[in-house]
């Protein structure tokens, strides 16, 4: 993988960087090409793994292709950089700067530039597997307590409720997000990020891993890990269940550990067909029907409250 971000960002990237004089831009276009390379492996791994799998075993017949295609759309622009180049193009200076006065400690006294949380247990983290590890548990506790504010802080849940009002749930629904919302989700990630002291490539790594394995958690696909499996990684099941009409609500907020909604009571496990209930919101007002559509009524909603 490394060879081939190298050749990539070498021969495409680094040319088209210096023609628009954005040389100090040159180690984010590094970083980039690692982006759209782990989506193109992840849309491979949705189109020949989980795709068929969906058609081998699904929950229901897919019969409003439409929204499908929508979810397919939001999907191709999150996976592929898109969403994070325009992230990039209007926040960078921003972040940038807060992070440079922080690493200096010219912010309130305060420099963050040489923390790294795995260096306070250099006996049990030692080694980039260990370190992985721990990241990927801190980052996913993180997920799970920004899930709940999604759904429990009103205007919030104005944004998030897109995700939730769709019907249809395939393999492609994981992204289909107000762009807000991802915006505010994926700052606090950085933020946190840069706070304990996480690599970029490190951090690659861990959003690659949490996106493939939500992509299969929104699948379309009667799964489960069983009675074990299902109280140590967020399956199929236990997600669908979070967006169940009936049952969902205030559940199953996990990420990847299916442990934070054991640890604080937001766990519901069930062993029979009603976990594969239809999914969807209460209200299910006009969400809309395509990606301009949707993103315009998600604003209207965030502004009423």
């Amino acid at each position: 993988m490394l060879d081939i971000q190298q050749w990539l960002f070498e021969s495409v990237f680094q040319p088209v960087m210096l023609w628009l004089d954005m040389t100090q831009y040159l180690e984010d276009g590094y970083s980039a090409v690692a982006w759209f390379l782990w989506g193109l492996l992840q849309i491979a791994i949705i189109a020949l793994v989980i795709v068929p799998l969906e058609r081998v075993r699904p929950v229901e017949p897919v019969v409003d292709k439409a929204t499908v295609r929508v979810d397919v759309l939001y999907t191709l622009i999150h996976r592929l950089g898109v969403f994070r180049l325009a992230i990039f193009l209007l926040l960078a200076p921003l972040l940038d700067e807060a992070f440079g006065l922080l690493r200096s400690g010219s912010l309130y006294s305060i420099s963050l530039g040489t923390f790294h949380l795995d260096q306070l247990w250099p006996s049990v983290t030692d080694g980039p597997i260990a370190s992985l590890i721990l990241y990927v548990i801190v980052f996913d506790f993180f997920d799970y307590c920004m899930h709940r504010a999604q759904h429990g802080w009103s205007r919030w849940w104005a944004l998030h409720s897109l995700h939730h009002a769709q019907r249809q749930m395939t393999v492609w629904s994981d992204n289909r997000n107000h762009m807000l919302d991802d915006v505010i989700r994926d700052v606090l990630m950085v933020c946190l990020a840069f706070a304990i002291g996480v690599s970029p490539s490190q951090f690659v790594f861990i959003v690659a891993i949490t996106q493939t394995s939500e992509s299969l958690q929104h699948a379309n696909l009667r799964l489960s890990f069983g009675r074990i499996g299902e109280r140590l990684w967020v399956s199929p099941r236990f997600h669908r269940l979070h967006h169940g009409v009936n049952s969902g609500f205030g559940h199953n907020f996990g990420v990847l550990l299916p442990w934070w909604d054991q640890i604080f009571g937001t766990a519901l496990f069930q062993q029979h067909d009603q976990s594969y209930e239809p999914t969807g919101v209460l209200d299910q007002n006009d969400y809309g029907r395509g990606f301009w559509e949707q993103q315009w009524l998600g604003l209207k909603r965030m502004v009423r409250g």
